[in-house]
C-alpha cells in the first residue's frame, strides 16, 4: 500500500522520471502479490495477525540492515533527531500501520483476494479525498462530489456482484477498516511531511518496528508458525513477503516520489488492484460476475479520474504562484 506522504517534495534531478515511473510501477505489482501470498499461506495455518508480523518483522530487519549500509554520522543524528520530535507521531503510525496491514490480510481470508484488495484500495482515494477536505480544508468541489459518488457506486456493484463467500460482510468490514486505517496514516504522515519535509525512510522503519511490537502479543496468541504443509515453502513465502512487498516496494515507492509527483504515482498505484485480481482470478480460482467487473471498471475509472483532476489543479495553483 502507498503513502501520499512526499506530496510537497520537489522534483528531483538525480532521479529520471521515467526511472522513477518504473521504481513506482514495481512498487505497486509487489504490493498487488502481497495479498495472494497471504491467501497461500493460510492454507498452512498461519492467520491474517501472524502473516501481517512475519511480514513487519522481515521488513524491519531488511530496513535495518539498508539504514546500517547508509549509516553515516549525519544520518545517525538525523534519525535520533526524528524519534526525539516525533516520537509520539510515529507511535499513532505504527499502530495504524499493524492494524491496516492485518485488517487487510484479513478481508482477503474472509472475502477473497480480488474483492478485498478492490474494495480496501477504492475506498483509499474516497476516504482520502474526505479527510483532507475535513482536517486540511482541501476543497472537493461538485465535480469532485460527482467522482465520490460514481465510485461508491462501483464498489456497492462490486460487493453485491463479487464471488465473496459467506463471510463476506466481515471480509468487507475488514477492508473498510484497512482503508480507513490507510488513510489516516497517511494523512498524519501528509501532514508531518508538509511541515518539516520528513525523511520517508525513518517513517516507513521506525513505523514498521512499532508495528511489529504491536503485533507479537496477538500473533502468539494466534499461533507464529505453520501448522501444516512444508514449512520451507512457509519460509520462502514469509520471507518473499517481507522483502519485496514490503522493505524493497516502501524504498523503490519513495525514491520514485522523488522525481514523480505524488498525484501520478497514486494513478499507477492502480496497477496494484489489477495484479491482485488477476492473480486472483487465474491461479486462486475466484470468480468476479460481470455485475461485479462493471463495479470494478466504474470504480477504477473513478479514482483515476480523481487523481487526473488533483494533479490538474496542481498544476495549476503551481502556475498561479509562480
Amino acid at each position: 500500500m502507498v503513502s501520499d506522504a512526499a506530496d510537497t517534495k520537489g522534483i528531483s534531478s538525480t532521479l529520471s522520471v521515467s526511472r522513477g515511473l518504473l521504481y513506482v510501477s514495481f512498487a505497486a505489482i509487489a504490493w498487488g502479490t502481497g495479498g495472494a501470498v497471504a491467501a497461500v499461506l493460510y492454507r498452512s495455518g498461519l492467520g491474517p495477525i501472524a502473516v501481517s508480523f512475519w511480514r513487519f518483522f522481515i521488513g524491519m530487519l531488511v530496513l535495518a540492515i539498508v539504514a546500517l549500509i547508509m549509516s553515516s554520522k549525519e544520518k545517525r543524528s538525523a534519525m535520533r533527531d526524528f524519534i526525539r520530535a516525533r516520537w509520539a507521531r510515529v507511535i499513532i503510525i505504527g499502530m495504524g500501520f499493524a492494524i491496516y496491514q492485518t485488517a487487510y490480510f484479513a478481508a482477503v481470508q474472509y472475502s477473497g483476494l480480488a474483492v478485498a484488495t478492490i474494495v480496501t484500495l477504492g475506498l483509499g482515494p474516497i476516504l482520502m479525498a474526505i479527510g483532507s477536505y475535513l482536517t486540511m480544508g482541501e476543497r472537493i468541489g461538485w465535480s469532485g462530489a460527482l467522482i465520490i459518488a460514481f465510485a461508491i457506486l462501483g464498489l456497492a456493484l462490486l460487493t453485491g456482484g463479487g464471488d465473496v463467500g459467506s463471510n463476506s460482510l466481515l471480509g468487507l468490514a475488514f477492508a473498510s477498516l484497512s482503508s480507513v486505517c490507510y488513510v489516516s496514516v497517511t494523512l498524519i504522515t501528509r501532514a508531518m511531511g508538509r511541515r518539516d519535509r520528513t525523511d520517508q525512510f525513518n517513517v516507513t522503519f521506525f513505523g514498521i518496528i512499532v508495528g511489529t511490537v504491536c503485533l507479537l502479543p496477538f500473533a502468539l496468541l494466534e499461533g507464529l508458525l505453520p501448522l501444516s504443509g512444508n514449512f520451507l515453502h512457509s519460509l520462502v513465502l514469509l520471507s518473499y513477503l517481507g522483502l519485496v512487498p514490503t522493505a524493497v516496494a516502501y524504498i523503490l515507492f519513495n525514491t520514485g516520489l522523488s522525481s514523480i509527483r505524488a498525484t501520478t504515482a497514486s494513478v499507477i498505484v492502480l496497477v496494484e488492484p489489477v495484479t491482485a485480481a488477476a492473480i486472483a482470478v487465474l491461479f486462486l480460482g475466484e470468480k468476479l460476475t460481470l455485475i461485479a467487473m462493471f463495479g470494478v471498471i466504474i470504480l477504477m475509472a473513478s479514482v483515476v479520474v480523481l487523481a487526473l483532476s488533483e494533479r490538474h489543479s496542481s498544476v495549476i495553483v503551481a502556475k498561479q504562484n509562480r
